[in-house]
């Protein structure tokens, strides 16, 4: 199973992954409040900035202070070693 890792000390799945989106628009916002009435989001921030919102095969929702371009880049980086290994 391979983890893209999203900051803060966490990180998800690679394979539960469905989209990453920025939560630069209104329907990303909209998203997320409706993830966290639902108790399907999962707040991997820090604290800090939301730079990426990740949509999860289980209906769950991820946000993560890491940007969408940096998690395919850890993304592409594992895979690059795993190719290697």
């Amino acid at each position: 199973m391979k983890f893209i890792s999203i900051g803060n000390g966490s990180a998800v799945s690679a394979n539960r992954i469905i989209s990453i989106v920025t939560p630069d628009s209104a329907p990303a916002k909209r998203l997320i409040q409706e993830a966290r009435v639902k108790g399907l989001l999962v707040d991997a921030t820090g604290g800090k900035k939301t730079k990426s919102i990740f949509i999860m095969d289980s209906d769950h929702v991820v946000i993560s202070s890491v940007s969408a371009e940096t998690a395919i880049a850890r993304g592409e980086e594992n895979d690059a070693e795993m190719n290697e290994g």
